[in-house]
Order: structure tokens, then sequence, then C-alpha cells
């Protein structure tokens, strides 16, 4: 009886270390996403508005690529056990017809980031696939996000960088490609390809933040986020849905909250505002939310 009591304690102890590592995550690790999707939305591929033609070429591509395969293939890349393929980008970009000039802001890992002079990244890859099909040479303007969709637009337009207003020409690329989450505002100004890829807003805390531990749903996690106060500072991508989701916005259906949301260029900075104890959370995108974990885990 007594070894029989001591193995149960045992087995108790061992159950209750996972649970523990299962909350606030492996031991050693510097963050964490909390598991729990706070919204729904669908990623695409955009165009100038009114260009049919393009728009046409790239939805007939990517209905190809989901039959053959290849779509498939390039995901598993990212999320699954396969070996990206790097993507060069030519030297200059030309105006002349020769070349497909694809917008992008590469710090979103894994739909497009930078390793070295090569891109990486589920969207780099199919652009490099539509480019090719398209005859064309492949020009990857790399730019903050919230520039993406005004350099593809007609009209351009200008948005409040970390030093002032920024003024964007419209027209200068072809095709957005950048985790482009699908909504009526931007609608306005773009023609969306068909989606690609559904997403979730996410929350990434220190790994020893024990504050969402207990929840279960979406519900649960925003009950939390609504009790805090102008003290808490939340980072964001600036441009993002996570912008917006925090902040609040209409169009979207947020409501937003009352913490102090800080954008900053990319989520990899905003995460490691939290190691530096200037944030106490960040909202991102899922995707690129494990990725930035995993990475910041492995460096610390």
């Amino acid at each position: 009886m007594k070894k029989l009591l001591s193995l149960a304690l045992a087995l108790l102890m061992v159950v209750t270390s996972v649970a523990a590592l299962s909350a606030c995550g492996k031991t050693g690790d510097a963050v964490k996403v909390v598991e729990i999707k706070l919204t729904e939305e669908d990623y695409a591929f955009a165009v100038q508005k009114g260009n049919a033609t393009l728009l046409q070429q790239l939805n007939d591509f990517m209905a190809e690529i989901k039959q053959n395969g290849k779509f498939d293939e390039i995901v598993d890349k990212y999320f699954g056990d396969g070996t990206p393929t790097a993507v060069t980008s030519a030297a200059t970009m030309k105006n002349d017809g020769t070349q497909l000039i694809v917008a992008t802001n590469a710090a979103f890992e894994p739909f497009e980031y930078k390793s070295g002079e090569n891109y990486y990244g589920v969207d780099m890859e199919i652009m490099a696939l539509f480019a090719q099909k398209l005859g064309k040479e492949l020009y990857i303007y790399n730019m903050e996000f919230d520039a993406v969709c005004l350099a593809v637009s007609a009209q351009g337009g200008t948005y409040e960088g970390e030093n002032g207003e920024v003024t964007v020409q419209g027209g200068i690329c072809d095709v957005a490609a950048a985790g482009l989450t699908v909504s009526d505002e931007r609608k306005e100004i773009l023609d969306f390809s068909t989606t690609y890829y559904s997403a979730s807003q996410m929350l990434i805390a220190a790994a020893d933040d024990t504050t969402f531990d207990a929840c279960q749903t979406a519900e649960d996690v925003e009950a939390i986020l609504k009790g805090f106060g102008t003290d808490v500072k939340v980072g964001v991508q600036n441009g993002t849905t996570g912008k917006l989701y925090c902040e609040g916005d209409a169009d979207w259906g947020f409501d937003g909250f009352g913490f102090t949301t800080v954008g900053y260029n990319n989520g990899a900075l905003a995460v490691q505002e939290i190691l530096n104890g200037n944030c106490k959370y960040v909202v991102i995108d899922e995707g690129p939310a494990k990725a930035i974990v995993a990475k910041t885990n492995a460096a610390n």
C-alpha cells in the first residue's frame, strides 16, 4: 500500500509539473503565446483597384497552384517540416513592364522575412512563382507595413511614421503581398485576390505571466483585457489588424480597450519590449506570433 501511495504521489507531482509548464511555457523560455484566437480574418493579395487583367491572372495562378499541390508544398515549408526556399529580388526596380513589382513588409515571418540578402516566406515564394508564370523578373519592394497598400493604390497617400508624416507615391508597385487581411476599408483602394489563408490575432506574454492561464475562450481573455487601465502597455505592429483590435475600429467591429497601445515597425521589436519591461503584452497575428516567440526564446 505504501508503495502504491508513493507511486500515486509521484505521478501527481509529474502531472502537476507538466500542467505548470504547459501554462507558463517551457523552463527557460522568455515569452509565450496565449493559445486562444482573439479574431478570425482572411489573408489575400491585392492589386490596384480596377486592374482586372492582373487580378484575373493572379486568381487563375492561385487556383492552379492549389490544384497541383504547389501551394500546400509552400505552406508546409513554414508550418510543417519542409525546407524554406530563398527568394531573390532584382537589384533595381524598373518601370518598363518587364518586372512584377511586389510591395511587402519583410518583418512578418512566416509570410515574409529576410535572411541576409534573400527573402523567405509563404507570400514571397508564391510571388516568385507568379512572376515566373508571367515571364517577368521579380522585384521586391520592402517597406513599412503602413506604406504597402498605399504603394499599390492609384492615389498613394500618407501615414504617420515614427518620425512624422510619411508620403507614399501611388501605383509604384503591382501587388501587395504582406499578410494582408481583407477589409472593407482596404477594398476602397485595392482589389483583393481570392483568399488563401485564415488568420487570427493572438496575445504574447512573458513566459512566467499567469494572468491568462485560466482562460478558455476569446471572451475570457477580453474580459481581462477590459480591466486594464492606461498604465498597462500593449505592443502592436503599426498598420496591422492587431493595432485596430487594441485601439478599436468601428469598420472592423472592434470596440478597443482602455490600456495604452504602443505601435512598433515590426512585431519582433514589440516582443523585445516585453523583455525590456516597456510593454506588458503584444497582440499580433498567430503565425508571426509563434515564429517571433520561437526565435526570441532560442536567443534567450
